[in-house]
Formats: structure tokens, sequence, C-alpha cells
């Protein structure tokens, strides 16, 4: 006999468990499907243990620039096995947290592989045994996974995904990042500061291409400070893989071709949604290439069906997922949710130095129609910056010449992951200059190059 609900979700990433407990909440009868961990991806996998062992490499510098601050550290060494332990330790803690949280508003946890058979029907395969779901509406959150080379998909030996590369059986010598968006860059930063000689090769004619020009620009020059080898408008032609390393044919931005050798390779191209045997097919859900095509409030092509997080557009951020966990199932409790703007959407990259954007760059910002104000204020301008030891970075912010909009914000430097929050606030409540230049911000903090910012873009900035 089948279970009978109100809400099934499909995948227990941060779209699928926040989706489940705002459904409770809300009063739905609610089960929740899970083929691995708890969490999904990122708890277990992505986000959460890549920022422990990112923390980690972050007080390994530190303490080897511990001089700078007036202190002594000797014979500083970094431990991976170790470093791993601890970022494996922190995803165990968030999974048993994600565990009680399911258990705390009484939603029903399958676990095993889920296919969607019909429509309100979900069965469950595990250890052989099939379980019937059945519920009105169905959230689809399966996330996706990372995309292989075709000329050379990952081993987990030589040639790693994040996935690997997050348990690494052995520190790389010498290694090779293809791809520089915030998976690529995050662990061509955390090795870098490990030890690794690291080359990282992009496609495009920049580093992190989706963040604005500058920011782009003074990241590769930092990287490049920081030893790493950056070859842009490169692409990998081929990879020889043997048993004590890799062969790599590399193009550079002349088209010249040369091979060089490399410990291992981390390959960080893009994600594949899992999309493939859910049994989406059978149903008619609309696609395109792969990803699940939504409305504004997470609706598929099909009545009864949603689709959260990776599995559809992007961008594929998992705060973005939750966001759209809580906009289903509150259209589907039947409330009227505000859709949401992909341009109030941060992005996070956690790099050494970080960076994070709000909105548009400049340049789409341009090619949007828009006459812009542009402010930029340097961390070297800032007291706290300095009293830190941090004064690599700045903060870039994009108006409307006209209206005074907010368009975007742009930041590399210490701890703009957090900063970041400020100016998205101030996007989500349609903020113009005039409110964020009478904000009053606290002092020192970092977040005064935030108002500097604003302030240079009409030409009243006070510290430069």
């Amino acid at each position: 006999m089948a279970n009978n609900y109100d809400l099934i979700v499909l995948g227990s990433g941060p779209g699928g468990y926040v989706a489940a407990i705002r459904a409770s909440q809300l009063g739905l009868k609610t089960a929740i499907v899970e083929r691995e961990n708890l969490g999904g991806i990122c708890l277990n996998w992505g986000c959460i243990p890549t920022k422990a062992m990112l923390r980690s490499a972050e007080i390994f510098h530190n303490m080897q620039h511990a001089a700078d601050y007036g202190l002594a550290a000797e014979n500083i060494t970094a431990d991976l096995d170790a470093v791993v332990k601890r970022s494996r330790g922190v995803a165990k803690q968030l999974n048993q947290g994600v565990t009680h949280l399911m258990k705390k508003n009484k939603i029903d946890v399958h676990m095993g592989d889920g296919t969607i058979t019909g429509k309100g029907k979900v069965a469950v395969t595990a250890g052989g045994k099939t379980t019937d779901l059945v519920a009105k509406n169905i959230i689809i959150a399966t996330g996706a996974r990372a995309r292989d080379l075709p000329f050379a998909p990952a081993d987990g030996k030589r040639v790693w995904t994040y996935r690997t590369a997050m348990t690494p059986p052995e520190m790389p010598k010498k290694l090779l990042v293809i791809g520089s968006g915030a998976i690529g860059i995050e662990f061509a930063s955390f090795y870098n500061d490990l030890g690794a000689d690291v080359t990282v090769v992009e496609m495009l004619d920049r580093v992190v291409p989706v963040e604005d020009a500058e920011v782009s620009k003074f990241l590769e020059k930092s990287l490049k400070k920081q030893g790493m080898n950056i070859m842009t408008g490169a692409g990998v032609e081929k990879l020889d893989i043997g048993a004590k390393g890799v062969k790599a044919a590399i193009k550079d931005a002349k088209s010249k071709v040369e091979t060089t050798e490399f410990s291992h390779v981390i390959v960080a191209v893009g994600i594949v949604p899992n999309t493939e045997s859910i049994g989406l097919e059978a149903l008619g859900i609309k696609t395109d290439r792969g990803h699940i095509i939504t409305n504004a409030t997470c609706q598929t092509s099909v009545e009864g069906f949603y689709a959260i997080g990776d599995v559809t557009q992007p961008p594929w951020l998992a705060h973005k997922a939750s966001h759209e966990g809580v906009i289903a199932v509150e259209a589907i409790a039947g409330g009227h949710p505000h859709a949401m703007d992909p341009l109030n959407i941060p992005a996070c990259t956690y790099c050494h130095p970080q960076i994070a954007s709000v909105g548009m760059t400049e340049a789409k910002a341009k090619e949007a129609g828009h006459d812009v104000k542009v402010g930029n204020f340097p961390f070297i301008g800032n007291g706290k910056a300095i009293a830190l030891g941090e004064t690599e970075g700045f903060i870039k912010t994009v108006f409307d010449a006209k209206t005074g909009e907010l368009l975007g914000a742009h930041m590399i430097g210490a701890e703009v992951t957090e900063l970041i929050q400020g100016y998205t606030v101030g996007k989500t409540l349609e903020t113009t200059e005039a409110e964020l230049m009478d904000t009053v911000f606290p002092h020192p903090t970092l977040s005064e190059m935030m108002h500097e910012s604003v302030l240079d873009a009409y030409g009243r900035t006070l510290h430069m």
C-alpha cells in the first residue's frame, strides 16, 4: 500500500530539505527522498566542507606570515590528512543537523533511489525493496554533478572532480586546474596555499569570467603574485594519463600547443543536471540541455510538478535553491510568493582573496542601456583593513545615473563574502544612492568601504 502525502521532495540538498521544512511549517504532510546523504552535495561534498578546507589553508597562510603581525611561528607544516579529516567532521556534524531538523519537523525520510512513476507517484528503491509514495505535488530537487572532459573522464586517481579533490589520495605536487569558475579557483587557491605548484587553464579571456572585468583582472594579478601560473584564452587538447602523472597538451591564447607534465588534474568545467532516469521523459516535463524549465513559482510544464536548484536554470547556487524551495512550497500551499529576481542573488567565491558580487557588472549594465555612475574604493584606504593586514582588494558599485538605482556591486578582498549581503538587502529594497549615502556605517569596519564606494560614484568620497 502506498504512503500518502501532500508533498514529496525528491532530493535533500539545500533546496530540498529547506522546501520540506517550509512545507511542514505550513501544515503539509511531507516526505523527502534521498539516495545518498541528507544535505545533498552542498552540505556533504560542496559548499560547507570546501569552506572548512579553505579555512585551514587561510590559517596556514597567516601562520606563515606571523612575523608581519609581530609574532613568531617556526617550522610550520600542513597535514593534508588532518585538514581533510576536519572537513569531513564538519560535513558529518551538519548532516546530523539536517537529520535532526527532519525529525523535529515530522518529515518522513525515505532513503533510496527515487523514480517518478506517474503523476503524483514516486517509487523509492533501497536494498532491493521498493516503497511507493503518493502525493498531489512533487518537488524535483535532484541537483547536479560535475561535468567530465569527454576525452578524459575523472578516474579519482590522477584526474579529479571536486569530490576527489576534497578527499585526495595524496597531496598534488604539480596541479593542473581546468576551469576558473568558483569551484576551480577555490581548489586552485587551497592547494596553492598548501604548497602545490598550480596552473589554471581557462578557455575564456579572463579568470572568473562571470564576474566584473576589473575583479577578474585584479584576481589574476593576485594569483600570479601568489605563484600560480594562469593561462587564459587557453584550452586542454589532450590528457595522457599515466601511473605517476598526467601529460597535458595545452593550446595557449596564441594557438601554440605545448605538452606539460602534472602530478594531478582537477576538472572544473561545469555541471550536468541529475535529470536522467528519474522519470521525466514519460511525463513530458520540458527541459533545456537537461535543466528543467520552470516559471516564476518554480512550476514545471506539467501540473503538480515543481523543480528547484541546480536541476533548473542558472545561477546554480545553494542559497538560490533554498529560496526557490520556499517559493515553490508557498505556491503549493496556496500562497502568492514573490518571484525571485536573479539580479538580487549574491555570488561568493572563497579563494584568496575572496570575491563577492550582486547584480549587473558595469559592462552588463551598459549593454542593458543604462547610463552608469561607477564608484570604486580600495582596501588600502580603510583603517580596519590596514589593521588586519588585509590591504589587497577593492569595492565597486554601479548605479543608474538617471534614477540612482543600485544596479550592481562587486568586491574582492578579505571577508567580502560577508559584506555583500549589505548591498543585496539594498537591491532587494530597491535602494538608491541617496539611502546608501545617508546610512551610518560603523567605524572601524571593512563595511565603511561600501559607503565610500557609493560616495565615490558621485564624487563625494572622503578617505581617498
